[in-house]
């Protein structure tokens, strides 16, 4: 008799253990579901890091295969996987964005300067006897880079940072050209003198 009331309890404790572990993580799984979606409306997280998000909805993805098929302890931990990546896409989200908005600011106020040099050299290339240079061709890709240089202002100004670094990084190229085209036609005059 108390074998058989030893057993029934050991029965009653691990059904009672698999019942506990039985029901969805149907708490978790909502909280995985909002933390995504969070992270999916999150401009900055979109933008700067959708590598995160991508594994966070890789992991609700499993998250609802696991649950559907009644491995509710794998469920909780792709939840738990869901919510750790959505949360370090939103934080690092606003951590790059701040690094690209300091990173557009230096390259803008850098330019400032480059722009204006570059125009004192083609100025001072006009003065140079027999160079030969298209003068025209250079005013207008200084033209060019300036009118650049206005748009990576207004997209930094939009808080829209990397149009402003793509912009500027183009302005940077042209102003570089501008200046190896006076340079080296300033270099053969040299030669032939």
């Amino acid at each position: 008799m108390k074998r058989i009331i030893n057993t029934f309890a050991a029965v009653f404790i691990l059904v009672s253990a698999f019942s506990a572990c039985a029901a969805p993580p149907l708490e978790e799984m909502q909280r995985a579901r909002d933390a995504v979606t969070r992270a999916e409306n999150d401009a900055d997280a979109v933008t700067y890091a959708g590598n995160l998000i991508i594994r966070a909805q890789d992991a609700l993805t499993r998250m609802q295969s696991e649950a559907d098929s009644k491995n509710y302890n794998a469920a909780k931990e792709f939840a738990a996987e869901a919510i750790n990546n959505a949360e370090r896409a939103i934080s690092e989200g606003m951590s790059a964005k701040g690094r690209s908005r300091t990173e557009a600011e230096t390259l803008l106020d850098s330019l400032q300067n480059l722009l204006t040099e570059t125009q004192n050299a083609i100025n001072n290339a006009r003065n140079v006897p027999n160079i030969l240079l298209d003068f025209d061709a250079l005013q207008q890709d200084m033209d060019k880079a300036r009118s650049l240089y206005d748009e990576a202002r207004q997209s930094f100004q939009a808080g829209n940072n990397q149009d402003a670094i793509t912009k500027s990084q183009s302005v940077r190229v042209l102003l570089a050209d501008i200046n190896t085209r006076i340079n080296n036609a300033a270099f053969d005059t040299s030669r032939k003198q």
